[in-house]
C-alpha cells in the first residue's frame, strides 16, 4: 500500500479516535516509535462522538493526517464511512486501522487478529494451532477478530462461551461449523478439552467484574491468554501461571496491532519490544 507521509515538506500526523478517549495507551506506544525512528511526525488522541465521526474523518486528510486508529465505540461504524475495506475487517465486521489515500480515498483494515497472533506466537514459541481446540471466553468485536485469526491459523475447533449465548450463537452463525457454544454456566468444563485459552471479555478488568468461571479444569500443557492488559497480569494469569501453564498477557496485542499502521503512516516498520512495552507501562 502506498505510504501517504512521504512528502518531505508535510509532517505526517496520526491518531486513535474514539469515545472516551484519555485512557488510551496508543499514543504511548507511537510516540515511543516516533522518537525511536527520528520520524517528525505526532499521533494525537480524539474523542469524537459518533454524530460528528464521518465529519471529522472527512476532513482529518485536508489537515495532514496520513491515518487514524479506531476504537470503541467506533469500530463497526467507520465500515460504512470508509470507500476500501480490507477481507479480514469485512470479515471481522470491524476496523481499527484507517489509511488515508493520496487519491481523498480511506482504506480501513483491521489488525487486532494479526496483533493478537504475534503476540500469541512471541510469548508461547512451542503453541501449534492445530494441534488441539482452542477456548474462547466472551463474544464482543475483540472475539469476532481472534476468532478469525485462529481458524485462519489453522485451529481445528473453537469452544466458544458467552454470558449471553445468542451473542455466541451469532458468532457460530458467521464463522461456521469449527465453533461449538457452550453454556456460561459449563465454561469451566470446556477448558479440559483445549490447549489453549483465550479471554476476550472484560472480565477480571480492573474495574470490572471477576472472572468466575471455574479454573479447575485447566493442564499443564494449555497455553493462556487474556486481552486484558490493566492489570497486567489477571486473575486468569495468575490460576494458570500457578498450575504450570505458559501465559501470554494482552500488552504485546496492544503493541503488534499497532506496527501495521505505524509502517503505513510513518515509514518504518517498528520493533515490539522490552523498551516499547516499558514506554506503555510508564
Amino acid at each position: 500500500m502506498t505510504n501517504t507521509s512521504k512528502s518531505p515538506d508535510k509532517i505526517p500526523l496520526a491518531g486513535v479516535i474514539g469515545s472516551p478517549i484519555a485512557h488510551s495507551k496508543s499514543p504511548r506506544v507511537h510516540r515511543h516509535w516516533l522518537n525511536k525512528h527520528g520520524v517528525n511526525g505526532f499521533y494525537i488522541p480524539m474523542d469524537v462522538a459518533a454524530r460528528d465521526l464521518r465529519d471529522v474523518l472527512t476532513t482529518l486528510p485536508k489537515a495532514g493526517f496520513v491515518g487514524v486508529n479506531i476504537t470503541i465505540p467506533h469500530k463497526e461504524a467507520v465500515l460504512e464511512i470508509a470507500d476500501l475495506i480490507t477481507d479480514r475487517a469485512t470479515l471481522i465486521g470491524a476496523a481499527n486501522t484507517l489509511i488515508f489515500r493520496k487519491d481523498g480515498k480511506i482504506h480501513a483494515d483491521n489488525t487486532d487478529g494479526y496483533g493478537f497472533l504475534e503476540n500469541l506466537k512471541a510469548g508461547a514459541p512451542n503453541w501449534v494451532p492445530t494441534q488441539g481446540a482452542a477456548a474462547v471466553l466472551g463474544a464482543g468485536g475483540a472475539a469476532r477478530a481472534v476468532i478469525a485469526s485462529l481458524l485462519d491459523a489453522g485451529v481445528p475447533e473453537i469452544l466458544l462461551s458467552n454470558r449471553t449465548r445468542v451473542r455466541a450463537e451469532k458468532l457460530q452463525s458467521d464463522f461456521g461449523n469449527r465453533i461449538r457454544v457452550i453454556d456460561w454456566v459449563q465454561a469451566g468444563n470446556m477448558l479440559e478439552e483445549t490447549s489453549l485459552v483465550v479471554n476476550t471479555s472484560s472480565l477480571g478488568m480492573v474495574g470490572k467484574p471477576e472472572m468466575r468461571v471455574p479454573l479447575d479444569g485447566l493442564k499443564k500443557s494449555t497455553v493462556v491468554t487474556d486481552l486484558v492488559y490493566t492489570p497486567l497480569k489477571t486473575r486468569l494469569l495468575q490460576v494458570a501461571e500457578e498450575k504450570g501453564c505458559v501465559t501470554v498477557d494482552g500488552l504485546g496485542m496492544l503493541l503488534h496491532q499497532a506496527v501495521p499502521g505505524f509502517e503505513r503512516w510513518f515509514g518504518p516498520r517498528p520493533d515490539v519490544d522490552d523498551d516499547a512495552r516499558a514506554a506503555v507501562l510508564r
